[in-house]
């Protein structure tokens, strides 16, 4: 009887690591089914879609018809799409329609992540991870840069692809993110008559905030590859610049998904710069508005956001110097850095609102 248990929980670890293994397959089977364009062809047609219509709606070579049934299996598995009709006659006629993360992968849904899987998924990026344990016997700062021979952000200024891809992929988060912080949360930025959203890319975050609030000045301020030829409106206005050295003079300062791309001495170096700025005017009512996840640690370690969270973290670990952080390490930097105290809000899915307070 002990020899069977053994077996079976032999088998079940087997099972498991397989799975790890394998893990990829997810990532890369939906990968092809973004190339292809399925998602939009499934939307397009209107109703639940015939796999024999997908078939022939696709720019595949005859020799290859036979594979799209094992591709949507597989992503049907995922949570990707689901299936109707489903006959075991005849697979041809099963119905296939979008769910509520295939809908996210539309490419005119403005909120689509498409550029997002683009950029994570590309050669660049993933290449780094093969030579994690390398990285770990030498003293190079990052995997990326082991790789790659220099940074994450030097190689997105002299590559257009990589800088498009980026900033393209946060756009789109930062689209249903403005979203949800003007419909939730527009009382974090009533008040102030000025606002800079630092790193903050093509504006899209900040274009929101501008449009909502009239009366504030609002500056997008990025490295100059980034804000080069971006055109302002009455309120909103571009600056080129570089966040360690000086951030212009404001009531309020945004960090949307900047900080965890640091490590912790060089965000308390943001974090003071950010302080000199809001406090430059001889006031002390300005605050920096973080977004950023905060980890939980009550959460249940099997927990999929858990898990997703810790995924960010060793994706922050291989392509820059960050991180992401629990609420005593997030407390540790903002004291650091001279401010006093700070709340958290944690109303965006696996991010927060920190604002912190001179």
């Amino acid at each position: 009887m002990e020899s069977q248990h053994d077996s079976a929980k032999l088998l079940q670890a087997q099972s498991h690591i397989w799975n790890h293994i394998f893990s990829f397959i997810n990532s890369m089977s939906l990968k092809c089914a973004v190339d292809l364009g399925i998602p939009d062809i499934i939307h397009n047609y209107g109703k639940p879609m015939p796999l024999s219509k997908l078939i022939a709606s696709l720019l595949i070579h005859p020799s290859k018809t036979c594979f799209i049934y094992r591709l949507m299996r597989i992503l049907i598995h995922s949570g990707f799409f689901s299936e109707q009709n489903v006959t075991e006659q005849n697979e041809l006629e099963a119905e296939y329609v979008l769910t509520d993360a295939s809908i996210l992968l539309l490419k005119e849904n403005p909120f689509s992540m498409t550029p997002f899987l683009h950029a994570m998924l590309d050669p660049i990026l993933t290449k780094p991870w093969y030579h994690l344990s390398v990285w770990l016997k030498n003293d190079d700062p990052t995997p990326f840069e082991k790789t790659h021979g220099m940074t994450f952000w030097d190689y997105a200024g002299h590559d257009p692809n990589l800088n498009h891809f980026f900033n393209d992929a946060m756009a789109s988060d930062a689209r249903l993110v403005s979203r949800v912080l003007i419909e939730k949360y527009k009382e974090a930025f009533q008040g102030f008559e000025s606002l800079v959203d630092v790193g903050g890319g093509t504006g899209t975050v900040t274009k929101a905030i501008a449009s909502s609030f009239p009366k504030m000045e609002c500056v997008v301020f990025d490295l100059p590859h980034v804000v080069t030829g971006l055109q302002g409106s009455d309120n909103l206005k571009y600056v080129g610049g570089n966040m360690f050295e000086a951030i212009p003079p404001t009531d309020a300062i945004l960090l949307k998904w900047i900080l965890h791309d640091w490590n912790d001495e060089e965000c308390v170096n943001i974090l003071k710069k950010c302080k000199e700025a809001i406090t430059s005017k001889g006031k002390n009512e300005g605050k920096v508005i973080i977004i950023d996840m905060v980890i939980s640690e009550n959460e249940k370690r099997g927990g999929e956001s858990i898990e997703t969270q810790l995924f960010f973290d060793m994706l922050m670990m291989v392509l820059s110097s960050g991180k992401e952080r629990n609420e005593k390490e997030w407390t540790k930097l903002i004291l650091s850095a001279g401010f006093s105290h700070y709340t958290i809000t944690p109303i965006l899915g696996l991010r927060s609102i920190i604002e912190i307070y001179p």
